[in-house]
């Protein structure tokens, strides 16, 4: 795949690949789970919400609509701070924030605060946390890495289905205030975890190679990855497929609800959902760590979404509980194929060190499409009164978003890898002809020429300065 290239990491370091990296893993699993399920999580305590303040539903929702657009939104903000100060800094302040937002949420009086505290802070926070922990696993990882992100990914699935039980047991004990205040005291875990980002140490060098390390400037947002066709490409794919990704889930117990079916038989259905995805992402890392499918990671990504886009297209036809169930299944698998490829498909694209700068601009781009696609399929679904057309516009963004990743590859980028090579070797080959033509013009100098040039300093500064070229 001609958009790859060689990810080189830290200067002189080689990604352990183990050890410490392990660590470095379980961290990023317990980050990517709160960054994803607690949006969804913190929607089990909307119903006391409506009655303690008096709001609608959609007003609520509003929560989780922040706390996603914050997650997304502040992409840019994020990287220029990991640039900046380093991974494990800028993690622990965002599980420091991440906490204060659902304590300071325990004592809001108004609906209004809640979206201040809950929606901006916590959100900020685990945005501070998320989009560090998948550099640092990037660094940690690279033989292994399409294994280490699918076992990461997973964490949202484990998480959705944990914490959105514990949130119902947490409000039946201790109200949604005391819930708010043990969510938030969880929450500080993302500092520990943060603790586990441990920087790898460059080799020693001398102190002149030091000293031209620090005088380097050092780009806190990197905008040159937009002259990379590969990035521009899957930033364009990506933000198509967030249009239509997150839109079945949020519509298919409704859907089943319409069909007649009871109330915790529907909301099983995101149950079966969760549980497909957990196994379907660390073996689709393992599918993408092998070595013939690994140089073509890109190509699974684009069949990802085109089996996520034919599901979605096919479930428009399901008029039973069954048929949603199998819906489910499907829907399951292709999703974890998805959540387990998309960053390690940037990864390859971009290398590590323009990762966290790539990261931050595409995170901002879904954040726009974030916003814009549940909210649309909700007005088509008010227009028409039928989900048909719903799952039928969603399936269609997603395969668009598959052809676009998939074509663009195949047709820009499919000889992009072998003319920067064939360049520098030609450039190399011109480089050493030139030094083979200059070296006996230098090498024949005679004694007079020398003497010559030694007087003519002496002249002109009083004294001939001795160097490693004049001192003999």
């Amino acid at each position: 795949m001609g958009a790859v290239v060689v990810d080189d990491g830290p200067p002189g370091v080689k990604a352990p690949d183990g050890g410490w990296a392990w660590a470095v893993l379980f961290g990023g699993f317990v980050i990517t789970g709160f960054s994803y399920a607690f949006p969804k999580a913190v929607s089990v305590f909307f119903k006391e919400l409506i009655r303690e303040f008096g709001v609608g539903y959609s007003d609520t929702a509003w929560i989780s609509s922040i706390l996603l657009a914050m997650l997304y939104g502040t992409g840019p903000l994020c990287s220029v701070c990991v640039n900046r100060f380093g991974c494990r800094p800028v993690m622990m302040v965002g599980g420091l924030f991440a906490s204060l937002g659902m304590v300071l949420a325990s004592f809001c009086t108004s609906i209004l605060q809640l979206y201040l505290c809950v929606g901006v802070i916590t959100g900020l926070g685990l945005a501070l946390n998320f989009q560090p922990s998948l550099i640092m696993l990037n660094r940690y990882f690279d033989k292994r890495r399409p294994l280490a992100n699918g076992l990461a990914a997973a964490g949202s699935p484990v998480f959705l289905c944990t914490l959105s039980p514990l949130g119902q047991v947490l409000q039946f004990h201790y109200g949604w205030r005391g819930g708010f205040l043990i969510l938030g005291g969880l929450l500080l875990n993302c500092c520990a975890c943060g603790a586990l980002m441990r920087p790898l140490e460059p080799p020693k060098t001398s102190e002149v190679a030091k000293v031209t390390e620090k005088k380097a400037p050092k780009k806190l947002l990197d905008f040159s990855v937009f002259k990379d066709r590969g990035f521009v490409i899957y930033t364009i794919a990506a933000s198509i497929m967030v249009l239509g990704l997150f839109v079945p889930p949020v519509f298919v117990v409704s859907s089943a609800k319409d069909m007649g079916v009871e109330d915790t038989k529907a909301a099983f259905l995101l149950s079966i959902l969760g549980f497909v995805d957990i196994f379907a992402r660390p073996t689709c890392g393992v599918i993408a760590g092998l070595q013939w499918v690994r140089p073509r990671c890109v190509y699974l990504f684009s069949f990802a979404m085109l089996f996520n886009g034919f599901t979605d297209l096919m479930s428009s036809m399901a008029d039973s509980y069954g048929g949603l169930v199998a819906f489910c299944i499907f829907f399951g698998i292709s999703y974890g194929m998805v959540g387990a490829l998309q960053f390690e498909v940037l990864m390859a694209i971009v290398g590590t060190k323009r990762f966290s700068s790539a990261i931050g601009l595409v995170l901002l781009a879904e954040a726009c499409a974030v916003l814009v696609g549940p909210p649309s399929a909700g007005k088509v679904l008010d227009a028409t009164g039928k989900y048909f057309f719903v799952f039928i516009i969603a399936g269609t963004e997603v395969v668009t978003s598959a052809l676009v990743l998939a074509l663009g590859n195949f047709f820009c980028l499919g000889k992009k890898g072998e003319e920067p090579k064939s360049a520098e070797a030609a450039a190399e080959i011109e480089e050493l002809k030139k030094s083979d033509e200059k070296t006996p013009e230098n090498a024949n100098l005679d004694s007079g020429e020398v003497e010559h040039f030694l007087k003519a300093e002496t002249e002109k500064n009083g004294e001939v300065a001795t160097s490693p070229e004049t001192c003999v």
